[in-house]
């Protein structure tokens, strides 16, 4: 399981995604589509929430893809 959620934020003019702590992966993307695509697939694998942020970095959206009876990693 991963240590911390996954989340799709905009910076310095880029889409990344990161594990809740600051740790970037996979990245950066030219749009929002495809690090939604890529923090899904992490998401997935990990077993942890997607949080999608928009550009201004206000919370857009957010998935889970963990144990709904599990405690929030991290």
């Amino acid at each position: 399981m991963a240590q911390g959620y996954v989340h799709t934020v905009h910076k310095e003019g880029r889409w990344v995604n990161e594990i809740e702590g600051g740790a970037e992966f996979g990245g950066p993307h030219q749009t929002k589509e495809d690090a939604v695509a890529a923090g899904r697939e992490r998401a997935r694998a990990d077993q942890t929430e997607h949080v999608i942020h928009n550009q201004e970095g206000s919370i857009g959206e957010r998935n889970s893809y963990g144990s709904d009876s599990a405690s929030r990693p991290g």
